[in-house]
Protein backbone atom coordinates (compact mmCIF):
# COMPACT_ATOMS: atom_id res chain seq x y z
CA UNK A 1 0.00 0.00 0.00
CA UNK A 2 2.53 2.89 1.04
CA UNK A 3 4.53 1.70 -2.16
CA UNK A 4 1.93 2.29 -4.33
CA UNK A 5 1.22 6.09 -2.24
CA UNK A 6 4.90 6.68 -3.35
CA UNK A 7 4.44 5.88 -6.85
CA UNK A 8 1.56 7.88 -7.13
CA UNK A 9 3.30 10.75 -5.42
CA UNK A 10 6.85 10.17 -7.27
CA UNK A 11 4.59 10.74 -10.45
CA UNK A 12 2.59 13.56 -9.83
CA UNK A 13 6.05 15.33 -9.15
CA UNK A 14 7.18 14.69 -12.35
CA UNK A 15 4.79 16.27 -13.84
CA UNK A 16 5.31 19.87 -13.96
CA UNK A 17 3.44 22.98 -14.92
CA UNK A 18 5.67 25.42 -16.51
CA UNK A 19 4.68 29.16 -17.70
CA UNK A 20 6.66 30.39 -20.52
CA UNK A 21 6.19 34.33 -20.82
CA UNK A 22 7.35 36.67 -23.38
CA UNK A 23 7.72 37.15 -27.28
CA UNK A 24 7.07 40.04 -29.67
CA UNK A 25 9.52 39.34 -32.12
CA UNK A 26 10.95 35.75 -33.69
CA UNK A 27 14.27 36.21 -31.60
CA UNK A 28 12.18 36.10 -28.31
CA UNK A 29 9.58 33.37 -29.43
CA UNK A 30 11.42 30.98 -30.93
CA UNK A 31 13.63 29.88 -27.98
CA UNK A 32 10.61 30.40 -25.92
CA UNK A 33 9.22 27.41 -27.83
CA UNK A 34 12.20 25.57 -28.04
CA UNK A 35 12.70 25.27 -24.04
CA UNK A 36 9.05 24.22 -24.39
CA UNK A 37 9.93 21.50 -26.50
CA UNK A 38 12.75 20.87 -24.42
CA UNK A 39 10.91 20.39 -21.31
CA UNK A 40 8.43 18.17 -23.34
CA UNK A 41 11.38 16.08 -24.17
CA UNK A 42 12.20 15.63 -21.04
CA UNK A 43 8.44 14.65 -19.96
CA UNK A 44 6.13 14.82 -22.31
CA UNK A 45 3.54 15.17 -19.56
CA UNK A 46 4.58 18.37 -18.28
CA UNK A 47 1.75 20.93 -19.30
CA UNK A 48 3.18 24.32 -20.47
CA UNK A 49 1.04 27.46 -20.73
CA UNK A 50 2.52 30.58 -22.94
CA UNK A 51 1.77 33.94 -21.90
CA UNK A 52 2.57 36.82 -24.38
CA UNK A 53 0.88 40.13 -25.62
CA UNK A 54 -2.26 40.45 -27.41
CA UNK A 55 -2.17 41.77 -30.87
CA UNK A 56 2.29 40.53 -30.76
CA UNK A 57 3.08 37.38 -33.45
CA UNK A 58 3.12 35.02 -30.24
CA UNK A 59 -0.25 35.11 -30.25
CA UNK A 60 -0.31 32.92 -33.82
CA UNK A 61 3.25 31.35 -33.86
CA UNK A 62 2.88 29.68 -30.47
CA UNK A 63 -0.08 27.91 -31.06
CA UNK A 64 0.99 26.92 -34.63
CA UNK A 65 4.03 24.86 -32.65
CA UNK A 66 1.30 23.43 -30.45
CA UNK A 67 0.95 25.23 -27.30
CA UNK A 68 -1.70 26.99 -25.53
CA UNK A 69 -1.16 30.97 -25.06
CA UNK A 70 -2.87 33.74 -23.19
CA UNK A 71 -2.65 36.84 -23.81
CA UNK A 72 -1.97 40.20 -22.03
CA UNK A 73 -2.93 43.56 -22.85
CA UNK A 74 0.32 45.09 -22.42
CA UNK A 75 2.92 47.35 -24.84
CA UNK A 76 6.38 48.74 -24.69
CA UNK A 77 7.49 52.49 -23.73
CA UNK A 78 6.19 54.16 -27.15
CA UNK A 79 9.54 56.79 -28.07
CA UNK A 80 8.20 58.37 -30.88
CA UNK A 81 4.73 59.23 -29.23
CA UNK A 82 4.08 60.52 -26.16
CA UNK A 83 0.73 60.27 -25.71
CA UNK A 84 0.24 56.16 -26.19
CA UNK A 85 2.09 56.10 -22.85
CA UNK A 86 -0.74 57.61 -21.35
CA UNK A 87 -2.45 54.40 -21.03
CA UNK A 88 0.91 52.37 -20.26
CA UNK A 89 0.62 52.32 -16.19
CA UNK A 90 -2.98 51.38 -16.53
CA UNK A 91 -2.22 48.52 -18.70
CA UNK A 92 0.73 47.32 -16.53
CA UNK A 93 -1.30 47.04 -13.46
CA UNK A 94 -4.33 45.15 -15.38
CA UNK A 95 -1.86 42.95 -16.55
CA UNK A 96 -0.46 42.05 -13.12
CA UNK A 97 -3.47 41.39 -12.00
CA UNK A 98 -4.54 39.30 -14.94
CA UNK A 99 -1.04 37.56 -14.43
CA UNK A 100 -2.26 36.49 -10.75
CA UNK A 101 -5.71 34.99 -12.07
CA UNK A 102 -3.43 32.84 -14.81
CA UNK A 103 -1.45 32.27 -12.15
CA UNK A 104 -4.35 30.90 -9.87
CA UNK A 105 -5.99 29.10 -12.19
CA UNK A 106 -3.03 27.41 -13.52
CA UNK A 107 -0.94 26.43 -10.33
CA UNK A 108 2.55 27.00 -12.19
CA UNK A 109 5.59 24.75 -10.73
CA UNK A 110 8.37 27.37 -12.34
CA UNK A 111 7.78 30.30 -14.49
CA UNK A 112 10.57 31.08 -17.54
CA UNK A 113 10.89 34.46 -18.77
CA UNK A 114 12.04 35.43 -22.17
CA UNK A 115 11.53 38.84 -22.64
CA UNK A 116 9.12 41.00 -24.43
CA UNK A 117 6.37 42.98 -23.28
CA UNK A 118 4.53 40.16 -21.47
CA UNK A 119 7.25 38.88 -19.64
CA UNK A 120 8.11 41.72 -16.70
CA UNK A 121 4.15 41.77 -15.74
CA UNK A 122 4.16 37.60 -15.07
CA UNK A 123 7.71 37.55 -13.36
CA UNK A 124 6.45 40.36 -11.15
CA UNK A 125 3.38 38.66 -10.28
CA UNK A 126 5.51 35.77 -9.66
CA UNK A 127 7.86 37.23 -6.82
CA UNK A 128 5.17 38.56 -5.53
CA UNK A 129 3.04 35.29 -5.02
CA UNK A 130 6.59 33.65 -4.10
CA UNK A 131 6.52 31.24 -7.75
CA UNK A 132 10.05 30.32 -8.46
CA UNK A 133 10.98 31.87 -11.63
CA UNK A 134 14.38 31.65 -14.16
CA UNK A 135 15.18 34.37 -16.27
CA UNK A 136 16.51 33.64 -20.18
CA UNK A 137 18.48 36.96 -20.89
CA UNK A 138 19.42 36.53 -24.76
CA UNK A 139 21.52 39.73 -24.98
CA UNK A 140 24.85 40.98 -23.71
CA UNK A 141 23.52 43.90 -22.26
CA UNK A 142 20.44 43.55 -19.76
CA UNK A 143 17.53 45.55 -19.78
CA UNK A 144 15.73 47.90 -17.12
CA UNK A 145 13.15 44.99 -16.40
CA UNK A 146 15.23 41.89 -16.58
CA UNK A 147 17.72 43.79 -14.33
CA UNK A 148 15.32 44.23 -11.69
CA UNK A 149 13.08 41.09 -11.86
CA UNK A 150 16.67 39.48 -11.72
CA UNK A 151 17.18 39.90 -7.97
CA UNK A 152 14.19 37.37 -7.29
CA UNK A 153 15.16 34.95 -9.92
CA UNK A 154 16.27 31.55 -9.01
CA UNK A 155 17.98 31.03 -12.28
CA UNK A 156 19.08 33.51 -14.58
CA UNK A 157 20.79 31.48 -18.17
CA UNK A 158 22.58 33.98 -20.44
CA UNK A 159 24.31 33.35 -23.68
CA UNK A 160 27.43 35.92 -23.03
CA UNK A 161 30.31 36.71 -20.54
CA UNK A 162 30.47 39.40 -18.17
CA UNK A 163 26.81 39.09 -17.19
CA UNK A 164 27.93 39.93 -13.49
CA UNK A 165 27.44 43.30 -14.03
CA UNK A 166 23.64 42.88 -14.55
CA UNK A 167 22.82 39.97 -12.19
CA UNK A 168 23.55 38.26 -8.99
CA UNK A 169 26.73 35.99 -9.88
CA UNK A 170 25.64 33.10 -8.17
CA UNK A 171 22.48 32.69 -9.98
CA UNK A 172 24.38 33.12 -13.38
CA UNK A 173 24.04 30.08 -15.54
CA UNK A 174 26.09 30.34 -19.17
CA UNK A 175 23.71 28.27 -21.29
CA UNK A 176 23.19 29.87 -24.92
CA UNK A 177 20.37 31.09 -26.27
CA UNK A 178 18.05 28.67 -27.75
CA UNK A 179 18.14 27.91 -31.64
CA UNK A 180 15.83 25.86 -33.89
CA UNK A 181 17.73 22.59 -33.90
CA UNK A 182 15.77 22.21 -37.85
CA UNK A 183 17.67 25.45 -39.22
CA UNK A 184 20.91 25.02 -38.34
CA UNK A 185 21.06 21.32 -39.46
CA UNK A 186 22.99 21.91 -43.22
CA UNK A 187 25.81 19.07 -43.21
CA UNK A 188 25.17 17.55 -45.74
CA UNK A 189 22.51 19.47 -47.47
CA UNK A 190 24.69 21.83 -49.55
CA UNK A 191 23.56 20.18 -53.19
CA UNK A 192 20.23 20.24 -52.15
CA UNK A 193 20.36 23.85 -51.25
CA UNK A 194 21.60 24.85 -54.61
CA UNK A 195 18.72 22.92 -56.02
CA UNK A 196 16.19 24.42 -53.87
CA UNK A 197 17.25 27.78 -54.83
CA UNK A 198 17.83 27.07 -58.47
CA UNK A 199 21.53 28.44 -57.82
CA UNK A 200 24.50 27.35 -59.63
CA UNK A 201 27.16 25.37 -57.00
CA UNK A 202 30.17 26.78 -58.97
CA UNK A 203 29.37 30.56 -57.89
CA UNK A 204 30.15 31.92 -54.71
CA UNK A 205 26.39 32.76 -52.58
CA UNK A 206 25.67 35.55 -50.12
CA UNK A 207 23.00 35.04 -48.17
CA UNK A 208 21.10 38.35 -46.91
CA UNK A 209 18.69 38.10 -43.99
CA UNK A 210 17.02 40.77 -42.01
CA UNK A 211 14.37 39.03 -40.02
CA UNK A 212 10.84 38.23 -40.50
CA UNK A 213 9.70 41.95 -40.49
CA UNK A 214 13.07 43.01 -42.38
CA UNK A 215 15.87 45.24 -42.15
CA UNK A 216 15.54 48.38 -44.36
CA UNK A 217 19.57 49.62 -44.13
CA UNK A 218 20.36 45.94 -45.37
CA UNK A 219 17.83 46.14 -48.38
CA UNK A 220 18.68 49.88 -49.22
CA UNK A 221 22.64 48.39 -49.28
CA UNK A 222 21.77 45.48 -51.66
CA UNK A 223 19.95 48.13 -53.37
CA UNK A 224 22.60 50.83 -54.31
CA UNK A 225 25.38 48.09 -55.19
CA UNK A 226 23.36 45.39 -56.95
CA UNK A 227 25.57 46.24 -59.74
CA UNK A 228 28.72 45.60 -57.94
CA UNK A 229 27.18 42.14 -56.99
CA UNK A 230 26.29 42.06 -60.83
CA UNK A 231 29.56 42.58 -62.31
CA UNK A 232 31.01 40.03 -59.31
CA UNK A 233 29.43 37.14 -60.93
CA UNK A 234 28.45 35.53 -57.52
CA UNK A 235 24.83 34.95 -56.19
CA UNK A 236 22.41 36.41 -53.44
CA UNK A 237 19.65 34.93 -51.55
CA UNK A 238 17.86 37.92 -49.97
CA UNK A 239 15.40 37.60 -47.46
CA UNK A 240 13.68 41.08 -47.41
CA UNK A 241 10.92 40.52 -45.11
CA UNK A 242 7.42 41.27 -44.71
CA UNK A 243 7.68 45.05 -44.63
CA UNK A 244 9.98 45.86 -47.27
CA UNK A 245 8.92 42.87 -50.27
CA UNK A 246 7.06 44.51 -52.51
CA UNK A 247 9.41 47.71 -52.20
CA UNK A 248 12.05 45.75 -53.34
CA UNK A 249 10.80 43.62 -56.07
CA UNK A 250 9.22 47.26 -57.45
CA UNK A 251 12.77 48.73 -57.21
CA UNK A 252 15.07 45.76 -58.49
CA UNK A 253 12.33 45.71 -61.57
CA UNK A 254 14.08 44.35 -64.44
CA UNK A 255 17.49 44.52 -62.82
CA UNK A 256 16.49 40.44 -61.49
CA UNK A 257 18.69 38.02 -62.74
CA UNK A 258 18.97 34.17 -62.23
CA UNK A 259 21.64 34.99 -59.80
CA UNK A 260 20.09 37.31 -57.48
CA UNK A 261 16.81 35.25 -55.20
CA UNK A 262 14.45 37.88 -53.78
CA UNK A 263 12.49 36.36 -51.00
CA UNK A 264 10.11 37.80 -48.62
CA UNK A 265 10.75 34.68 -46.02
CA UNK A 266 12.67 32.16 -46.21
CA UNK A 267 10.79 28.78 -45.30
CA UNK A 268 14.03 26.34 -45.37
CA UNK A 269 16.71 28.50 -43.41
CA UNK A 270 18.62 25.28 -43.08
CA UNK A 271 19.57 25.33 -46.84
CA UNK A 272 19.65 28.66 -47.10
CA UNK A 273 22.94 28.30 -44.57
CA UNK A 274 23.80 25.25 -46.56
CA UNK A 275 24.15 27.42 -49.43
CA UNK A 276 26.08 30.41 -48.29
CA UNK A 277 29.94 31.14 -48.51
CA UNK A 278 29.38 34.21 -46.43
CA UNK A 279 26.05 35.49 -44.23
CA UNK A 280 25.13 38.73 -43.91
CA UNK A 281 22.67 39.83 -41.11
CA UNK A 282 21.55 41.58 -38.20
CA UNK A 283 22.89 41.39 -34.77
CA UNK A 284 20.00 39.86 -32.72
CA UNK A 285 20.76 37.39 -30.01
CA UNK A 286 18.32 34.54 -31.00
CA UNK A 287 20.17 35.11 -34.67
CA UNK A 288 24.16 35.41 -33.61
CA UNK A 289 23.29 31.80 -31.56
CA UNK A 290 22.04 30.37 -34.41
CA UNK A 291 25.01 31.89 -36.90
CA UNK A 292 27.32 30.34 -34.18
CA UNK A 293 26.19 26.59 -34.58
CA UNK A 294 25.99 27.15 -38.23
CA UNK A 295 29.64 28.02 -38.65
CA UNK A 296 29.99 30.49 -41.39
CA UNK A 297 31.71 33.41 -41.85
CA UNK A 298 29.09 36.88 -40.85
CA UNK A 299 29.11 40.43 -41.18
CA UNK A 300 27.28 41.73 -38.44
CA UNK A 301 25.05 45.10 -38.90
CA UNK A 302 23.70 45.44 -35.35
CA UNK A 303 19.92 47.40 -35.57
CA UNK A 304 20.48 50.87 -34.08
CA UNK A 305 16.47 50.74 -33.49
CA UNK A 306 16.49 48.65 -30.47
CA UNK A 307 16.65 49.40 -26.43
CA UNK A 308 19.92 49.90 -25.16
CA UNK A 309 21.67 49.14 -28.29
CA UNK A 310 21.53 45.93 -27.34
CA UNK A 311 22.70 44.52 -30.87
CA UNK A 312 25.70 46.27 -31.14
CA UNK A 313 27.09 45.12 -27.96
CA UNK A 314 26.03 41.67 -29.24
CA UNK A 315 28.32 42.19 -32.09
CA UNK A 316 31.11 43.43 -30.83
CA UNK A 317 31.22 40.80 -28.41
CA UNK A 318 31.96 38.54 -31.41
CA UNK A 319 34.39 41.63 -32.46
CA UNK A 320 36.37 40.61 -29.81
CA UNK A 321 36.77 37.23 -30.49
CA UNK A 322 37.56 37.61 -34.46
CA UNK A 323 34.12 35.68 -34.77
CA UNK A 324 32.37 38.61 -37.28
CA UNK A 325 33.07 41.43 -39.13
CA UNK A 326 31.28 44.46 -38.08
CA UNK A 327 30.12 47.24 -40.40
CA UNK A 328 27.77 50.13 -38.35
CA UNK A 329 24.60 51.08 -39.52
CA UNK A 330 25.10 54.52 -40.42
CA UNK A 331 27.82 53.03 -42.70
CA UNK A 332 26.14 49.86 -44.68
CA UNK A 333 24.96 51.95 -47.65
CA UNK A 334 28.41 53.00 -48.78
CA UNK A 335 30.47 50.12 -47.09
CA UNK A 336 28.18 46.69 -46.65
CA UNK A 337 28.63 45.21 -50.40
CA UNK A 338 32.44 46.17 -50.55
CA UNK A 339 33.48 44.69 -47.45
CA UNK A 340 31.13 41.83 -48.42
CA UNK A 341 32.50 40.91 -51.91
CA UNK A 342 36.43 41.33 -50.58
CA UNK A 343 35.52 38.64 -47.70
CA UNK A 344 34.21 36.49 -50.26
CA UNK A 345 37.54 36.23 -51.80
CA UNK A 346 39.18 36.24 -48.71
CA UNK A 347 39.70 32.84 -47.99
CA UNK A 348 42.14 33.03 -45.36
CA UNK A 349 39.76 35.80 -42.91
CA UNK A 350 36.82 33.47 -43.91
CA UNK A 351 38.63 30.44 -42.40
CA UNK A 352 39.66 32.25 -39.35
CA UNK A 353 36.23 33.88 -38.71
CA UNK A 354 34.40 30.14 -39.59
CA UNK A 355 36.77 28.65 -36.78
CA UNK A 356 36.09 31.37 -34.41
CA UNK A 357 32.32 31.61 -34.10
CA UNK A 358 31.91 27.82 -34.36
CA UNK A 359 33.92 27.63 -31.17
CA UNK A 360 31.40 30.08 -29.19
CA UNK A 361 28.38 27.40 -30.27
CA UNK A 362 26.33 26.21 -27.66
CA UNK A 363 23.71 24.09 -29.60
CA UNK A 364 22.18 22.16 -26.10
CA UNK A 365 20.73 25.84 -24.58
CA UNK A 366 17.65 24.56 -24.96
CA UNK A 367 17.93 20.91 -22.59
CA UNK A 368 20.07 23.00 -20.30
CA UNK A 369 17.79 25.48 -19.89
CA UNK A 370 14.74 23.26 -18.93
CA UNK A 371 16.58 21.14 -16.78
CA UNK A 372 16.90 24.24 -14.86
CA UNK A 373 13.48 24.93 -14.76
CA UNK A 374 12.45 21.19 -13.28
CA UNK A 375 15.13 21.84 -11.21
CA UNK A 376 13.23 25.33 -9.37
CA UNK A 377 9.95 23.85 -9.68
CA UNK A 378 8.38 23.01 -6.62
Amino acid sequence: MLSTINKKNNKSVRRKRIIISGGGTGGHIFPAIAIANALKKIDPKTKILFVGAKGRMEMDKVPAAGYKIVGLNIQGIQRKSIWKNLTLPFKLVASVLKSMRIMRHFKPHAIVGVGGYASGPLLYAASLKGVPYLIQEQNSYAGITNKRLGKKAQKICVAFDGMEEFFPADKIIKTGNPVRRESVEIKGKREEAFKEFNLSPNKKTILVIGGSLGARTLNASVLADLNKIKTADVQIIWQTGKYYNEEVKMKVGNSLTPDIKVLEFVQRMDLAYAAADIIISRAGAGTIAELCVVGKPVILVPSPNVAEDHQTKNAKSLVKEDACVYVADRKAINDLIDTALLLLNDEEKKKILSDNISKLALPDADEVIAKEVINIAR
